[in-house]
């Protein structure tokens, strides 16, 4: 995988996560990926296979892994790729919620890090999520 493969990928994931298109967000995992929300996931915390990674992103999430589905025009993200060798890549970037769609109030930003591994396809077989909610500003 190349920097314009993996930049590629994440925009059709940023895409894919404001659309909630079951096609698309199965077009982005191999078959049997492995989809951490955090990086301490484990066993019934990972998300397993490309099915079962749509139906989370689609009905939103078992409760205690993430907050569940967005609601569309609530937020946006930007992530581009950091470091990338063979199969391997990491990702950072932000994603920014505000408290409704016509975005009259900022509610939250957190800069991530993405681990990804890619397969042979150029779909995702292993991905960790790392985030951290930025402080709010004073004022606000």
């Amino acid at each position: 995988m190349d920097r314009a493969g993996v930049l590629a990928w994440l925009e059709r994931y940023v895409d894919a996560w404001r659309t909630y298109d079951s096609r698309q967000i199965g077009e982005l995992f191999a078959a049997d990926a492995d989809y951490r929300y955090h990086p301490y996931d484990q066993g019934d915390e990972v998300v397993h296979g490309r099915e079962a990674i749509v139906r989370a992103w689609v009905d939103g999430v078992p409760e205690g892994i993430a907050s569940g589905r967005d609601e569309p025009g609530t937020y946006e993200a930007r992530y581009e790729p950091y470091a990338i060798e063979a199969d391997r890549a990491v990702a950072v970037g932000w994603s920014r919620y505000w408290t409704d769609a016509a975005r009259r109030e900022e509610a939250d930003t957190f800069d991530n890090v993405f681990l990804l591994r890619f397969d042979d396809n150029g779909q995702c077989a292993e991905f960790t999520e790392f985030f951290a909610r930025r402080p709010t500003p004073q004022g606000r």
